[in-house]
């Protein structure tokens, strides 16, 4: 598996981070290429699907998620939120969690350990995916928390 994880500070309070976060259709601003939508009739909470289409025109893959954690954060205690990914091509896990810092600010902490299909890709290419996936959600939570920051301000 390919294993990683981004850690990102907000200006912006732990809860206003996280109704960013699991704002899933969201996502498609940040994440280059993708798509997101709600698969079920509620879009937060264990059981909530939803899938991220990534594509270059007619050439792409689905990425199905379901949450499996559901922890909003309260007080000084950090919220997590946790998926399953079911696809064909993406196989594994991510969370990400949001901690409550001094002055109505927060850190987004994402990790994601996840294996291509076929996997016998991964084992060989195991230490680029995880150093790209680093890259990219340290990139994709940095917009992330532009926007939750200026949220704030609004």
């Amino acid at each position: 598996m390919a294993a990683f994880a981004a850690t990102v500070d907000v200006e912006a309070t732990a809860e206003a981070t996280w109704a960013v976060l699991v704002d899933w259709p969201r996502h498609s601003r940040w994440i280059p290429l993708t798509t997101v939508r709600v698969l079920t009739a509620s879009d937060g909470g264990i059981g909530a699907r939803f899938v991220g289409r990534s594509a270059i025109g007619p050439l792409g893959f689905d990425d199905p998620m379901e949450v499996v954690e559901w922890r909003p954060p309260a007080g000084d205690t950090a919220g997590r939120c946790s998926v399953v990914k079911q696809g064909r091509v993406v196989l594994g896990s991510a969370h990400f969690e949001v901690a409550a810092l001094p002055g109505g600010r927060s850190r987004v902490t994402w990790a994601e350990d996840v294996e291509i299909a076929p996997v016998r890709l991964t084992r060989p290419f195991g230490r680029l995916l995880a150093i790209a996936g680093r890259l990219a959600f340290t990139r994709t939570l940095q917009q992330m928390a532009r926007e939750a920051a200026a949220g704030v301000s609004r």
